[in-house]
C-alpha cells in the first residue's frame, strides 16, 4: 500500500505508482494513449494505460459517465471490448477527488491509422470490421447501446486486434428517454439522432459502423457535415430523400415537416459514387443490419466464436437521483472490488 505521508496528487506526479499486491509500476508518457499514461509492472512486465479523471466529482453528469463506464466494463468480458485492470484508490478515502482507471494497453486507435500513411487492404478492413461487429453483438446482447462509436473509440494493437472503448454515453436498449445528453460525434450520427428522435434502437450503432467502414476504405469521413443541416444534406444526397414509410420513427410534427420540405433527391448508386470500392464492401455498407452474416465477412464469420453476454447490464443505479457524493461512494465501492485486501491493511 502507498505510504500516507504523500498526497495522492504527489504520488501520481512522480514516475512510480505502487499498486497494492501488484508490484511497482513505472509510469511514462506515450503516444499510445490519448490523455493517459503508460505504465509497466516491474514484476510482471505487463504494460497498462492509466487514465486520470481529475476533479472527477465536480460535475455530476461527468461523474455519472465515469461511474457508468466503470460499471459497464466490469460487467463485460469480451475480446473486443477494452478491459479495466484496476482502479487505483487514494491512500485515504477523504482524498478521493481524482479517479485513476487502469486499462489494458493498446498501441493506437483506428482514427490514427486511417489518417496515417499505413496501407490498408481489404483484409485489414474485413478484420477490423469483423471485430467491431463481434464486439458490438456482445454489447447489444447485454441490452446496451454504445452511442458514441467512432474511429478514435476503436483501439488497436500492432497485430490488428481491435477493442471498443469509451462507454461513458452508453444506455440500455429498453430506455425510453434517451435525449438527456449529447450522443455520437456528428459525422457518425444516425438520421434519427440528427432529428432529435427520443426513441431509437441498436440501429444507431450499426449506422456508425457503416460510416466507419466506408472511412476505413476511403481514408476520409463519409458524411463530414459542418453542422446538423449539412449533415442531413450529405446523407440524403447519397441515400436519397426519405418517403413517408421511412419517417415512421419521427414523433415530432415539426421534424417531419422539416424533412419533407427539404429538396427531393434520388438515391445515388453506391457503385457509381464509389467506383474504386469492392462490390461486396459496398453491398455490406448498404445492408449493415445483417453485417456479421454478410459474404464480405464470410472468411471470418464463425457463430461459435461470436459470444453474447450471459446477462443483461442493469442500469438501475441511474434511476435514482444521485448527488456527486453518492456517485463518489459508488466509484469508491467499485475500487474496493480491485483493492479489497489492501484496503483492510
Amino acid at each position: 500500500m502507498m505510504g500516507s505521508s504523500h498526497s495522492w496528487r504527489e504520488i501520481c506526479a512522480v514516475q512510480h505508482i505502487r499498486y497494492p499486491f501488484r508490484g511497482l509500476l513505472q509510469v511514462y508518457p506515450s503516444h499510445k494513449t490519448r490523455g493517459s499514461r503508460c505504465a509497466t509492472n516491474a514484476e510482471t512486465k505487463e504494460e497498462v494505460a492509466i487514465k486520470k479523471i481529475g476533479n472527477a466529482f465536480d460535475n455530476r453528469i461527468d461523474a455519472k459517465r465515469t461511474l457508468r463506464e466503470i460499471k459497464l466494463l466490469c460487467h463485460m468480458d469480451h475480446e473486443n471490448v477494452i478491459k479495466i485492470r484496476d482502479i487505483i484508490p487514494p491512500p485515504v478515502r477523504e482524498k478521493f477527488n481524482d479517479v485513476y482507471i487502469v486499462y489494458e494497453l493498446m498501441d493506437t486507435d483506428l482514427n490514427q491509422i486511417i489518417r496515417s500513411s499505413q496501407a490498408l487492404t481489404d483484409d485489414h478492413c474485413q478484420y477490423f470490421l469483423y471485430q467491431l461487429l463481434r464486439g458490438l453483438k456482445y454489447i447489444h446482447s447485454a441490452n446496451v447501446l454504445h452511442r458514441d462509436l467512432k474511429p478514435s473509440n476503436l483501439l488497436l494493437n500492432a497485430n490488428c486486434d481491435l477493442k471498443i472503448c469509451d462507454f461513458g454515453l452508453a444506455r440500455t436498449t429498453t430506455e425510453t428517454d434517451f435525449m438527456t445528453e449529447y450522443v455520437v460525434t456528428r459525422w457518425y450520427r444516425a438520421p434519427e439522432l440528427l432529428l432529435n428522435c427520443s426513441e431509437y434502437t441498436a440501429a444507431i450503432d450499426i449506422w456508425s459502423v457503416g460510416c466507419i467502414m466506408m472511412e476505413i476504405i476511403r481514408r476520409e469521413p463519409l458524411f463530414p457535415g459542418k453542422d446538423y443541416v449539412q449533415q442531413l444534406a450529405l446523407i440524403t444526397q447519397l441515400l436519397g430523400s426519405p418517403d413517408d414509410s421511412d419517417l415512421g420513427f419521427l414523433r415530432s410534427d415539426n421534424a417531419r415537416k422539416y424533412v419533407k420540405q427539404l429538396p427531393h433527391v434520388h438515391k445515388q448508386p453506391f457503385v457509381q459514387k464509389f467506383p474504386d470500392v469492392s462490390p461486396l464492401a459496398l453491398d455490406l455498407a448498404e445492408r449493415m443490419l445483417e453485417a456479421l452474416n454478410h459474404p464480405f465477412l464470410s472468411s471470418l464469420h464463425e457463430i461459435n466464436e461470436e459470444p453474447t453476454c450471459p446477462s443483461p447490464f442493469n442500469f438501475d443505479f441511474e434511476q435514482t437521483t444521485m448527488s456527486e457524493e453518492d456517485i463518489k461512494e459508488l466509484i469508491w465501492a467499485e475500487s474496493l472490488n480491485f483493492n479489497h485486501d489492501s484496503m483492510l491493511e
